[in-house]
């Protein structure tokens, strides 16, 4: 929740107590533009420094902000109401993404020789070199996990980087650019920028920035395409966006350990994340079975201030979120569902706070805004679950899990839920354009 008071500044609230954290003041316009010039130049320089010294640097990034994420946790907590025991998490996968993509690196971006063979006399290859500067758009929910699926490897690849924050969570950006720097990462070639809607729309329009990495809502999506459209050239864009995740329990499901990992994987964070899930179908012979254990862990939940170590779920992001979930709700049983938790075991559950009780609700149908959408898995044949997968369109699918990005697969949506690609060796593709070199050796 950030209030823009002046009209030149943002200013955090925190929806833990609802009190301003930080406040940061927008560049101009001509000041915005003198940046992002900054960065081009500074990036024509970055991109000469030896990839091997640019992995270096990397490494020595993750050595400084594995002493840098203590403070994290704390600053996040604060910032986005998460609760602090999870925090930890966040850095442990931060610096998971960090190092794997740095260990693919090298494979990833050295040239591709082509055997000559069949064509005597001619050498050739096909480099990858970077696209330019890039301007990654990063979320509140996981300021730090989703910033680095771009960020570093932007920055590995010799790219400059233009990194803006949500103003939710705008210290995310500020640490995470302090460490590259610490590290040796030249301090234009990484910038950390406080933009209103009306300067990341100029900044998305900048002929000098190349490319444009956006993870937010479908509609915020949508806004940042429309601007790199309508702006003159052809600028790349990759749109990480909602999802509306559902889970299958199968008959032969462990549903101690199914219900379990499945009332984690939508609760945690309050269920602000990407892939929470978010509809779960079962099978209709465990289903009251599992609907019972699905309640007796959700009232264990204790919903508090999130500073407390002893608090496993915070309050949600603001005001405007804790309403409209309520009002889902709300608007769901007034239409025949029902909800299976007592609202009073969750007393912090209040109007006017960003504290919003945990829920569970059956009899639900997809007229219902909480539902939408038709169609992770839970089984115990991988048989089974290879022929469902092979009917889904999505980006991802889990077996017996959820909620997890592994670094080494590919972090990608269908349809409304975006398209590009980060993690992997393809999010160093997207990062960077293939360039031919065709060579006729004379001889003599």
């Amino acid at each position: 929740m950030a209030q823009n008071a002046p009209t030149n500044a943002q200013t955090t609230i925190s929806p833990v107590d609802l009190q301003p954290v930080v406040q940061r003041i927008y560049p101009t316009t001509d000041a915005l533009d003198a940046t992002i010039a900054r960065a081009a130049a500074a990036q024509k320089a970055w991109a000469a420094v030896p990839l091997a010294e640019r992995i270096a640097i990397g490494q020595k990034f993750i050595e400084e902000f594995t002493v840098m994420g203590e403070r994290v946790p704390a600053e996040i907590t604060k910032q986005m109401g998460r609760p602090i025991s999870q925090g930890p998490g966040e850095v442990r996968g931060f610096l998971e993404r960090a190092r794997y993509m740095l260990s693919i690196a090298e494979s990833s971006l050295s040239d591709i020789p082509l055997e000559n063979t069949d064509k005597p006399g001619f050498r050739r290859f096909i480099k990858r070199v970077p696209v330019g500067v890039v301007l990654v758009i990063a979320p509140w929910n996981f300021p730090y996990l989703t910033a680095i699926n771009s960020v570093f490897p932007a920055i590995i690849a010799g790219n400059a980087v233009l990194l803006k924050p949500s103003p939710q969570t705008p210290l995310s950006a500020e640490r995470f650019s302090l460490g590259l720097h610490r590290a040796g990462v030249p301090k234009d070639v990484v910038i950390p920028l406080h933009l209103s809607p009306e300067l990341t729309t100029q900044a998305i329009q900048h002929p000098l920035v190349n490319f444009v990495s956006f993870t937010g809502s479908v509609v915020g999506g949508r806004t940042v395409e429309q601007a790199a459209v309508s702006a003159p050239g052809f600028k790349g864009v990759a749109l990480e966006l909602g999802g509306k995740d559902p889970a299958y329990v199968r008959a032969d499901a462990d549903l101690d350990y199914t219900a379990a990992e499945l009332v984690d994987g939508a609760m945690f964070n309050s269920g602000q994340s990407c892939c929470a899930v978010e509809r779960i179908y079962v099978h209709e012979s465990v289903f009251d079975d599992f609907v019972s254990k699905c309640v007796e862990i959700v009232k264990k939940y204790k919903l508090g201030d999130p500073t407390r170590p002893e608090v496993t779920l915070g309050p949600v992001v603001s005001l405007a979120s804790a309403e409209r979930i309520r009002k889902q709700v709300a608007d769901a049983v007034a239409a025949g569902a029902k909800a299976l938790v007592p609202p009073e075991l969750f007393r912090m559950a209040k109007p006017n706070t960003c504290y919003v009780a945990p829920q569970i609700l059956v009899d639900v149908d997809h007229t219902m805004e909480i539902m939408m959408v038709d169609t992770p898995f839970e089984s115990r044949s991988e048989e089974a679950f290879l022929k469902l997968e092979d009917q889904l369109e999505c980006g991802t699918v889990f077996l017996n899990r959820c909620d997890y990005l592994d670094p080494a697969l590919a972090w990608t949506g269908v349809k409304n839920s975006g398209r590009g690609i980060s993690l992997s060796k393809f999010g160093y593709d997207q990062l960077t354009r293939a360039k031919n070199v065709h060579m006729k050796i004379k001889t003599t």
